[in-house]
């Protein structure tokens, strides 16, 4: 009976300390979190605007505005700027969520063979 009393409070004081615990846990993980979704939401605002800068790129380039060496030095700037932010979404995406907004994202042609 002497041995139990002392484990028997080790364990109660144990189970009472994670118990407090608990929400400074959970407020660590969620914090986290928040600044993952964030960081996300900087990085998708980024790709589209590096979408964007392609396209004004290309229309640059059909109205005459741009010849073709210049236009493939930028492009090709911009593409892999644009596949720098993708890598990073991939990494803070998981992959069911990336497949499913992938399949919801519009597909445009580029290139200057397509004008």
């Amino acid at each position: 009976m002497s041995v139990i009393a002392p484990i028997l409070v080790i364990v109660i004081l144990g189970l009472l300390v994670w118990y407090i615990g608990q929400p400074l846990r959970a407020s660590v993980a969620g914090e986290a979190d928040r600044r993952d979704e964030g960081r996300i939401a900087d990085l998708e605002a980024a790709r589209d605007a590096k979408y964007r800068q392609i396209r004004d790129l290309e229309m640059d380039y059909r109205t005459g505005k741009l010849s073709d060496d210049e236009w493939r030095a930028l492009d090709r700037e911009l593409r892999g700027e644009a596949v720098d932010v993708l890598h990073e979404l991939d990494q803070l995406i998981p992959p069911e969520v990336s497949a499913s907004a992938a399949a919801a994202a519009p597909v445009e042609p580029a290139g200057p063979d397509s004008r």
